[in-house]
C-alpha cells in the first residue's frame, strides 16, 4: 500500500491552546513536536515553569535528531504548597522566558513554537496580558504556536485557531498513586 503525503494548498501557522485541569496538555504538545520531526520541522519548546524537577522531555528531544529544541526557564511551579521560591523570583524567569519567545519568533528558525504552561503564568500573573498578545501578534504568518497549562485567558482562547480543553475524569494520584516517570513526567 502506498502512503501519500498531502500538502495544504496554503501554508498558514495556526495559534492552538491546550488548556483544563486534567493531565496531557504538555504532552500533547510534545506529541505535536514529535509528529513535527516526522516533517523535518524545527521545534522550539519553552517551558514557562517547569524546571526544578527532572522530567523526560529533557533528554527525550536530544534523541530528535536536533529538530526540537527545549528550554527551562522556570523554578518550578508557583504558588504551591512548599515552594521555596519567592514570587519576586518566579516573575522574573517568566519575564525572562516572555523576551526568549521574541527572540525566537524574530529569529525565523522555527517552524513551531511551543510555550509550555504559559497559560498558568498569566493566570498568576507572573506575565501580563499584554505581553502574550504581543508574542501572538509579531508572530510570522507561518509560524504555529503551541500554549499550554491551565485557565487559558478569555482574550488568549478568542485569537486562537484552535483550543483544546483537557478536563479530568479520574487522575491515580487522587488514589495515592504517585507520580511515575515517562507518564507524569
Amino acid at each position: 500500500m502506498e502512503i501519500r503525503k498531502i500538502q495544504p494548498k496554503k501554508k498558514q501557522g495556526l495559534v492552538l491552546v491546550i488548556t483544563g485541569n486534567g493531565k496531557g496538555k504538555t504532552t500533547s504538545a510534545m506529541g505535536m513536536a514529535l509528529r513535527a520531526t516526522g516533517y523535518q520541522m524545527k521545534v522550539c519548546i519553552i517551558q514557562f515553569m517547569k524546571g526544578n524537577l527532572y522530567s523526560g522531555e529533557w533528554d527525550g528531544v536530544k534523541r530528535l535528531d536536533g529538530l526540537v529544541e527545549l528550554i527551562s526557564t522556570g523554578k518550578g511551579f508557583c504558588c504551591i504548597e512548599g515552594s521555596k521560591v519567592p514570587y519576586s523570583e518566579h516573575r522574573r524567569n517568566a519575564q525572562d522566558a516572555v523576551a526568549l519567545s521574541m527572540e525566537k519568533i524574530k529569529s525565523n528558525q522555527f517552524d513551531i513554537l511551543i510555550l509550555d504552561e504559559i497559560n498558568n503564568a498569566l493566570n498568576l500573573k507572573l506575565i501580563d496580558l499584554e505581553q502574550v498578545m504581543e508574542i501572538l501578534n509579531k508572530r510570522p504568518f507561518e509560524l504555529h504556536m503551541v500554549l499550554t497549562g491551565r485557565d487559558a485567558h478569555p482574550e488568549v482562547i478568542k485569537i486562537a485557531d484552535t483550543v483544546s480543553e483537557i478536563i479530568e475524569i479520574k487522575h491515580a494520584f487522587r488514589k495515592g498513586i504517585e507520580p511515575q516517570p515517562g507518564i507524569d513526567y
